[in-house]
């Protein structure tokens, strides 16, 4: 027998999360733990311009046949103004794919940079802890930094260094903006920085830009790509379409991959094929159709950022109403209005996140990380009443 030596694998703790909170029967629960967005009633709702777009697609799709490992390429070409504004001089250079979400563009980011002879990433912690699953799946050594002081502050002389000092075989992954699980994101000077120091090092640049357009705004949040891709001769961008376009379940993403020539495109975009094709053959089709759709149509897209701009308002009304909270016994809440994004982590103890979830029946992960946004006007109050009761 072969399959029964396996040995059990530890159950992922948020989805452990979940189950808790579904079983949990007291009313006044609250789930800051699941990283989706939520209006003010609590609920995730299918965006209006992804309703108009599936009704446009049910109208006028013809097949459902084969696309091949890249996709929809009109969904790919249709993103790039939006991530890399639309007269960057490196966009001769720059091609991509579509993936299964922002994890797919991950992985496939991961396994062709090992393809290319990279064989350690350096990452900043916290981080998603997906980076960290894939790096070990994919058998590429992670080298860790702080990616914040402990005073909340970025910590960019760290990752300065870093950059300057990788040598060949090396790559740098970052977080273009709304950090998860943090919330603290490198400003536009610090983003100038670290896209100088990618100029002259041999790092190789990996970008997750997996929230555009929840942090300050859609330019703004691209500002660190931007920079790093118009300064390094080469890079990787993974992004995805799952948060901003309310498309979780759909599994919508995209890998871009900026060449130091335009002719060397053709035999990269052959290595991600391949890869794409071991991996998963090819994406799937409808939510990136989908939005395709919207971007091809000028009114779609403006109630796709009209909406857009009602969710990122949100989160800084929420973020603003926690900051308003000032210090909790060693919390300081005020930082919350200082970060982006849906995800903040709050300086709990492991003990006092289970307190917080047994007594006060507020779930979170268990390093303090909480979804913003699965705050509002009828849980705020009771959620800063359990802070001080259990850390103030």
């Amino acid at each position: 027998m072969m399959l029964d030596q396996l040995p059990a694998q530890s159950p992922d703790a948020l989805l452990a999360l979940i189950k808790m909170y579904a079983s949990d029967p007291r009313a006044d629960k609250i789930d800051l733990g699941v990283g989706v967005y939520r209006t003010d009633s609590g609920a995730t709702p299918v965006f209006a311009a992804i309703k108009a777009a599936e009704a446009q697609l049910v109208k006028t799709q013809d097949s459902k046949s084969y696309l091949g490992p890249e996709g929809d390429m009109g969904f790919v070409r249709a993103l790039m103004p939006y991530i890399f504004g639309r007269d960057a001089a490196y966009l001769g250079r720059v091609e991509g794919m579509q993936t299964p979400g922002g994890t797919g563009a991950v992985r496939l980011a991961l396994a062709v940079a090992k393809k290319a002879g990279v064989t350690k990433v350096h990452m900043g912690t916290p981080s998603w802890p997906n980076h960290a699953q894939i790096l070990s799946d994919v058998m590429l050594d992670a080298a860790l930094f702080d990616h914040a002081a402990p005073d909340g502050a970025i910590d960019l002389d760290t990752v300065l260094a870093i950059i300057k000092g990788a040598a060949a075989g090396e790559a740098v992954l970052l977080h273009g903006c709304c950090h998860n699980p943090t919330g603290i994101d490198y400003s536009p000077a610090q983003w100038d920085a670290i896209a100088a120091a990618f100029a002259g090092s041999a790092a190789l640049p990996i970008l997750d830009l997996a929230y555009q357009g929840l942090g300050t705004g859609m330019d703004d949040d691209a500002y660190g790509v931007r920079a790093v891709l118009s300064a390094a001769p080469e890079g990787l961008v993974a992004y995805s379409c799952d948060k901003n376009f309310g498309m979780y379940r759909d599994r919508v993403g995209a890998l871009y991959v900026l060449a130091d020539k335009a002719g060397q495109l053709p035999a990269i975009m052959s290595n991600l094929n391949a890869l794409a094709r071991a991996s998963w053959s090819m994406p799937p089709d409808h939510g990136a159709a989908a939005v395709r759709v919207i971007l091809d149509d000028p009114a779609m897209t403006r109630l796709w950022l009209d909406e857009l701009t009602t969710m990122r308002s949100r989160i800084g009304s929420v973020r603003g109403q926690m900051a308003a909270a000032g210090q909790i016994g060693p919390l300081d809440l005020t930082a919350l209005a200082r970060q982006n994004g849906l995800f903040s982590t709050l300086a709990l103890t492991k003990d006092q996140v289970v307190r917080l979830r047994e007594d006060h029946a507020v779930y979170m992960a268990g390093s303090g990380r909480i979804n913003v946004a699965g705050l509002h006007s009828g849980n705020i109050a009771n959620f800063i009443r359990a802070l001080k009761t259990v850390a103030g």
